[in-house]
């Protein structure tokens, strides 16, 4: 499976873990909420879904017909296919979220992972944060040296360019820096007894940094690269 293949993967089951769509709305949700496939199409998200169907991870129904009735056990007129998250899926999809390798810190990656950052645990958010983290500041520091070497031989523009791209970086790891304070600040006053049972049922997000100006950087924002 390749790295863009498995990424779909896990967004697609992401998805249709909070509720089951159409292919039609589960690509536009990709394309809008997920800034890695703003350009994908549906003709690659159906491959996909097939293969999930084939592994038991997903369930394709007619929309309107009961509740577990297979697509393929109703004839007729053509219908809308829903596409709904089995038990088996759901193991996986949580399987996934608990990966915090490599992977998961790369620019492809990572904006699909923070997109699902509700989901996962507080520790494996923390683990993609800091390495995520990690990986830009060996980025920014290959880039200061890169620079240091060779902008003698720069023109203007072309050394604009680079700056350009060394303030993307330090900009995402300094918005890496917020939310990792975020994270420690709400592990170290979780709460105990019946105010955590209360918050868990609520869902705990950790508590995002607030932000006092400007914008916050998009982790799938290609600059970066």
């Amino acid at each position: 499976m390749s790295r863009r293949s498995g990424i779909l993967e896990f967004a697609v089951l992401g998805l249709l873990r909070e509720s089951p769509m159409h292919g039609y709305e589960l690509r536009k949700r990709l394309n809008t909420s997920l800034g890695v496939f703003r350009a994908f199409s549906y003709g690659t998200l159906y491959p996909c879904l097939k293969a999930l169907v084939a592994s038991g991870w997903l369930i394709e129904e007619t929309d309107g017909a009961p509740e577990g009735v297979p697509a393929a056990a109703l004839t007729g007129r053509r219908a809308k296919i829903v596409y709904r998250l089995t038990a088996a899926g759901k193991e996986h999809f949580e399987e996934l979220l608990a990966h915090s390798g490599p992977d998961a810190w790369e620019d492809e990656h990572f904006g699909v992972r923070f997109a699902f950052f509700g989901q996962t645990s507080r520790d494996v958010r923390m683990r993609v944060l800091e390495g995520r983290r990690s990986r830009l500041e060996e980025r920014l520091e290959r880039m200061r040296t890169s620079l240091a070497r060779s902008r003698e031989r720069m023109d203007d523009y072309t050394l604009e360019l680079q700056r350009h791209g060394m303030e993307s970086v330090e900009r995402e790891v300094r918005w890496l820096n917020e939310l990792i304070e975020s994270e420690r600040a709400g592990r170290d006053q979780r709460p105990t007894g019946s105010a955590a049972q209360d918050k868990n049922q609520s869902g705990d997000t950790g508590g995002l940094p607030r932000h006092r100006g400007g914008s916050r950087p998009d982790p799938s924002d290609d600059t970066t690269t």
